[in-house]
């Protein structure tokens, strides 16, 4: 990854830590969940409102690192309003972008903000941080109220 390219990412990670979108408890939910990271203490819960076959909205409240509250900002923005097997689709993506083996091309017009994401993998350690609302938007929507742990 170029220079350039991780310094956008950073700044991505950060807008979205210092000014999260969806931030929130989300009145009415028709569904939630919990998720917690205790290597480092990150902590959220995700809200879900699904209408028919659709995610109508999301929202989250956290407490933890700057990558964990960037990826659940950014996730709330890029699954608002799809279809539920589409977000489905998504979470497994990200998933494996996040924590696949094989070296993934990072295509910035598909990804969008989501590609900020892809530089948590040169970390390890951050991984966690980054998947854990993943995690619990999946166990939200699979209607799974035991709390996720990364």
């Amino acid at each position: 990854m170029d220079d350039a390219l991780e310094e956008l990412y950073q700044a991505i990670i950060l807008q979205h830590h210092r000014s999260p979108k969806n931030e929130g408890v989300l009145d009415p939910y028709t569904h939630f969940a919990e998720g917690f990271n205790p290597l480092c203490g990150d902590r959220l819960t995700v809200y879900t409102r699904e209408e028919g076959q659709v995610l109508s909205a999301v929202r989250f409240v956290a407490e933890g690192c700057a990558i964990s509250r960037a990826s659940a900002s950014i996730m709330t923005t890029r699954t608002v309003g799809l279809p539920l097997a589409t977000v489905q689709e998504r979470i497994r993506d990200v998933l494996t972008l996040l924590t696949g083996k094989e070296e993934i091309a990072i295509d910035l017009d598909t990804l969008g903000e989501l590609a900020a994401l892809a530089g948590v993998r040169r970390f390890p350690a951050r991984i966690k941080c980054a998947t854990l609302a993943w995690h619990a938007l999946r166990n939200a929507l699979n209607s799974d109220c035991e709390p996720v742990r990364t």
